[in-house]
């Protein structure tokens, strides 16, 4: 809510501070939901997924905010205010580059991620109520790699344009 509220303010209203204000926020909001998690994990609470939503939330706006803001801007621009134009789609060598470049960022998140879930775990001192965050990391562990494999075989196979398909008026 906080990023779409960023972009209206931004562009229907054209207050560029406040709107970047609103948007920088986004990673401040996410550490008060994590604190707020830990508390309730502190307070005796067991574990479950929500509470480690807010580590995840973090290490990627942490590192993917910047482009993540960017790449809301264009859409923002295109599809709501109906200006400008979207990028164009990346091939071969260049798009396999830009996947390896995400997929990198989605290491970095991850190990933000879990560097946090691990403080949190080690905070609350209990294996049996923090189980869910370890199981969380297991899954984050198999998205990264499966992430990362997924951006290798664009080196190995690379993207290539889409063929033109027959238009009906063509026909």
């Amino acid at each position: 809510m906080l990023i779409l509220a960023g972009f209206i303010v931004r562009y229907i209203f054209h207050k560029e501070k406040l709107g970047f204000f609103l948007l920088a926020l986004t990673p401040v909001i996410d550490f008060i939901l994590l604190a707020a998690a830990s508390f309730d994990l502190y307070r005796g609470a067991t574990a479950d997924m929500t509470h480690g939503i807010a580590a995840i939330y973090i290490g990627v706006s942490l590192v993917y905010g910047k482009s993540m803001i960017a790449w809301g801007d264009v859409r923002f621009r295109y599809y709501i205010l109906r200006q400008g134009s979207l990028p164009a789609p990346k091939y071969g060598y260049e798009h396999a580059r830009s996947s390896m470049k995400d997929s990198l960022k989605h290491v970095l998140s991850y190990l933000i991620g879990c560097s946090l879930l691990l403080l949190v775990i080690w905070l609350i001192d209990d294996p049996s109520r923090t189980e869910a965050l370890l199981s969380l990391m297991k899954v984050w562990s198999i998205v990264t790699v499966a992430d990362l494999a997924y951006s290798l075989s664009y080196f190995i196979w690379p993207r290539q344009p889409k063929e033109n398909p027959i238009r009906k008026k063509d026909i």
